[in-house]
């Protein structure tokens, strides 16, 4: 029996098969959940093909984390499928070129606000959408870059993942009283889709596996989704608002 079995697990943010959200799927069904993924607009289609290429095919609703109407909605979406859900997955963020790759002081209000809203704020509006179907508790689970330090490149995502780290710590606060965990996984620097579009990536991932006391194999999504899985399990029932270091050890080393 794995140790997800019989729990039903939203996942979002599967887009290809090399992002972590999709090890988290694929682990998580693995483990005995039924696992639902949102996808988005035109990408709807690459996560409904996504689903397919799970272990077992995972079905995919749509969902604008900015959308009120699809927020407000998502709770009727996902009971087409299965009755409640007892985790789900944040794996969403965006900020427009414009304000990274070294653009911090030039960064412009409207695109720091819509990396705001998709990165950070959309942590709290996913919550509230899914805790309809929550009643029996559950865990939220989110991905971060450890959004304590000011990183190469970073720039205005680095804000907004302290600001995605702090709600987080808020949900802990509000939604424990309803059996609701809420924790992130702070990965190290990992090539994925997303983070292929940061400009001068390298200059963050290029000297990690040599900080690293267990190494770091930036291709390599397993370490980071096991620690998601291992979250949403029943195996953390007295941990909230953490935030979990999957990166090799460097987040406790000096320079």
């Amino acid at each position: 029996m794995g140790i997800l079995e019989g729990k039903n697990i939203l996942v979002t943010g599967v887009l290809t098969e090399g992002s972590i959200a999709f090890d988290v799927a694929r682990l998580c069904q693995e483990q005995g959940a039924t696992v639902l993924l949102t996808g988005v607009g035109r990408t709807l289609k690459v996560t409904q093909a996504m689903g397919r290429r799970l272990p077992v095919e995972a079905q995919a609703v749509e969902l604008d984390v900015t959308n009120p109407e699809q927020l407000a909605t998502l709770a009727d979406a996902v009971r087409e499928h299965v009755p409640h859900l007892d985790g789900v997955v944040h794996s969403i963020g965006y900020a427009p070129g414009s304000v990274l790759g070294g653009n911090f002081m030039t960064g412009q209000w409207d695109d720091v606000a819509v990396a705001m809203h998709i990165s950070a704020y959309s942590l709290k509006a996913l919550a509230g959408a899914t805790l309809p179907l929550m009643t029996g508790g559950g865990s939220i689970v989110g991905l971060t870059f450890d959004g304590r330090y000011a990183w190469p490149v970073y720039d205005w995502m680095g804000v907004a993942k302290s600001a995605f780290e702090a709600v987080s710590r808020y949900l802990a606060r509000d939604l424990g009283p309803l059996g609701i965990r809420c924790n992130l996984v702070s990965a190290g620097p990992l090539k994925t889709t997303a983070a292929l579009h940061i400009p001068g990536f390298d200059q963050m991932e290029g000297k990690w596996d040599g900080r690293a006391p267990l190494g770091w194999d930036s291709s390599d999504t397993v370490p980071a989704a096991k620690a998601v899985t291992a979250l949403l399990s029943d195996w953390f029932p007295a941990t909230t608002g953490e935030m979990i270091h999957v990166d090799g050890g460097v987040h406790a080393m000096g320079q």
